[in-house]
């Protein structure tokens, strides 16, 4: 009979999870999506559950690989008003019993960060030197960390809607920022900006945005919500994660009805090309499978540390 789970919280995953171990994986999990086997992978669409009376959702990502034998669910509450929580749950396909449950946040953070950084190493401009960073909590310093760590900038600036977040941004980072007033003098000239903002409407304009540069845009993970502006979304070549979640959860590309080109697997499977001398958007909505790969990860650094003994 299996045992109980193995319990996994922040300080833990933060200690076993590292970006530069995922990147391969999730690279590899992003490809196998969008060659789109059923046979290996299956992944739905993230189910919403509206709590209305709370002014809140709850979201279910599962995914499972056959061909390595991971099935994995992702649940996550997400509010307007108050922080939310993640779980992750790794689970034996064979039986269902549950090997995991992780603390869903920093799984979220370093995977969607290694996403995003995969795309900017696809698709920025060669020689990029500015990196700006519009946003300041969770996702904006697990951005810097990824970023910082995986490409040589000259420069990274920070804007967030209150001078006060940004200050504590710069402060908490280990290299310096710049910390601009405007989201105007944040982008004006950068190589690769970066959008994680709650904004319920367009922020980043496209005449703003330097002919070239590389945007990955990870806030407005709703229908309803925007962080880009139509002419960025339809004079740039938009990437996705996922095409199918993008056409009913992406306000970016909904609102803009925006032509989406290409998954970001496309260009990792080789199917289609990277138009890095274009500018360019990777709309991150995340999927299930990204946080599969990192649980399975995690997992097994934890079981090769014989935390288990």
């Amino acid at each position: 009979m299996a045992g109980p789970p193995v319990l996994l919280w922040e300080d833990e995953v933060k200690s076993l999870l590292h970006h530069r171990d995922l990147l391969p994986r999730l690279e590899d999990a992003l490809g196998k999506f969008s060659r789109g086997d059923p046979a290996d992978l299956v992944q739905p669409v993230r189910s919403v559950l509206p709590l209305h009376k709370h002014n809140g959702i709850l979201l279910s990502m599962p995914a499972y690989m056959a061909s390595k034998g991971l099935l994995c669910t992702k649940v996550l509450c997400a509010y307007d008003t108050v922080p939310g929580s993640a779980v992750v749950l790794l689970l034996d396909p064979e039986s269902g019993h549950t090997k995991a449950i992780m603390d869903g946040e920093v799984i979220t953070g370093v995977r969607t960060a290694a996403a995003s950084a995969i795309s900017a190493k696809l698709l920025m401009p060669p020689d990029a030197e500015v990196l700006a960073i519009l946003g300041s909590g969770n996702q904006a310093v697990s951005h810097y960390n990824v970023f910082t760590d995986m490409f040589s900038f000259k420069e990274v600036r920070v804007w967030n809607h209150t001078r006060q977040g940004a200050e504590r941004f710069s402060q908490s980072v280990s290299g310096p920022v710049t910390v601009c007033s405007s989201v105007k003098e944040a982008v004006s000239g950068a190589d690769v900006i970066v959008t994680v903002t709650k904004s319920v409407k367009p922020l980043l304009f496209g005449q703003w945005v330097k002919p070239g540069a590389h945007v990955a845009a990870v806030g407005a993970c709703r229908p309803d919500l925007r962080e880009l502006d139509d002419v960025l979304m339809k004079e740039a070549v938009v990437y996705v994660d996922s095409r199918k979640a993008a056409a009913v959860e992406s306000g970016d590309v909904i609102l803009s009805e925006a032509e989406i080109f290409a998954e970001l697997g496309d260009v990792i499977n080789g199917t289609k090309p990277a138009h890095r001398e274009k500018t360019t958007v990777f709309k991150s909505l995340g999927i299930a499978v990204e946080d599969a790969v990192s649980a399975e990860l995690i997992f097994e650094q934890w079981k090769a540390r014989g935390s288990h003994n």
